[in-house]
């Protein structure tokens, strides 16, 4: 099963870096930045629809809502902003700049989180072989940027 999530992760991860150039897109051909944003949202809110079947859907009770930390309320927004960047940044920085900054900046920052276990994820130590790793995104990342 775990083998299987790695699959869902990584094609997450094409579906990511094609959502921004369809993003640009849509917004670049509208020349309406909120009009593609308010599609984009749409059509998110289609896919979730369409995942119900599958998942299924229910409405928690108050005490579900009251027990929700103040950073689990925030996803959205933050989701939001990541969408204004794609469609303000990725078209003048490039595909492979915007991709290696928004992933290497993500990498490093959820070694942190899974290094202290804060916002709700499980410890995994940021060993030397983890750190070596952001070490190396970075690295990788300054090829694409700088050269």
């Amino acid at each position: 099963m775990s083998g299987l999530l790695y699959v869902f992760a990584i094609v997450a991860g094409v579906l990511n870096t094609i959502q921004s150039g369809a993003n640009v897109t849509l917004s670049k051909t509208l020349d309406q930045p909120v009009a593609a944003l308010l599609v984009i949202t749409f059509m998110s809110v289609v896919t979730y629809m369409l995942a119900i079947p599958f998942i299924g859907f229910g409405l928690p009770g108050p005490d579900r809502i009251a027990a929700v930390p103040w950073w689990g309320w925030i996803g959205g927004l933050l989701g939001g902003i990541y969408v204004l960047s794609m469609i303000f940044v990725a078209e003048k920085v490039g595909a492979a700049a915007f991709m290696g900054l928004t992933v290497t900046s993500a990498l490093v920052t959820s070694l942190v989180l899974d290094h202290f276990g804060w916002l709700g994820f499980d410890v995994h130590q940021a060993g030397l072989w983890r750190v070596l790793g952001g070490v190396f995104m970075i690295a990788g990342l300054a090829l694409i940027c700088l050269f």
